[in-house]
């Protein structure tokens, strides 16, 4: 197990959560790559991603089907919302683009989840690398992240 991978799975294992993480030799980077891996449907992936509310960090955890509507975060948040570039985010996280988990990171983060994804009985989370992942309960995932659930899709 690479190191990253172990800091996830002592990080869930500190949640009480046994999870089963798989590694693929095929990337999982992109929600398509996770869903077609894993044998599972886009919208089931978990994708964590990161932006700078002002300048502070927040995390949020959508599903591999939405876009998330940044003037959406703007009002929840109060804040000007825009992406954080790879350097931004290993430093915040501890964990490469691609990889980043919904725990294990060094500090705190403001967590916001997608509701949508609480409509599945289990979704798939990045476990450190582009190349693991970790099945979890969507209801499990917002209390282990200490998530907000919110409506945060683009409308199409």
């Amino acid at each position: 197990m690479r190191p990253a991978v172990q800091r996830v799975a002592e990080a869930l294992a500190r949640h009480g959560v046994e999870a089963e993480i798989r590694e693929f030799a095929e990337s999982t980077r992109t929600a398509a790559e996770a869903a077609a891996a894993i044998g599972t449907t886009v919208p089931r992936i978990v994708k964590s991603l990161v932006f700078l509310a002002d300048d502070q960090p927040i995390l949020v955890l959508a599903s591999g089907g939405n876009r998330v509507d940044t003037g959406k975060l703007e009002r929840l948040t109060g804040k000007t919302i825009r992406r954080a570039d790879a350097e931004r985010v290993r430093a915040e996280t501890g964990f490469s683009i691609g990889g980043v988990p919904p725990v294990g990171h060094p500090g705190a983060l403001p967590v916001y989840v997608d509701e949508d994804l609480l409509q599945y009985d289990v979704v798939w989370a990045a476990a450190g690398t582009p190349y693991a992942v970790f099945p979890i309960a969507p209801q499990r995932l917002v209390e282990i992240s200490g998530g907000t659930p919110v409506d945060l899709k683009e409308a199409r």
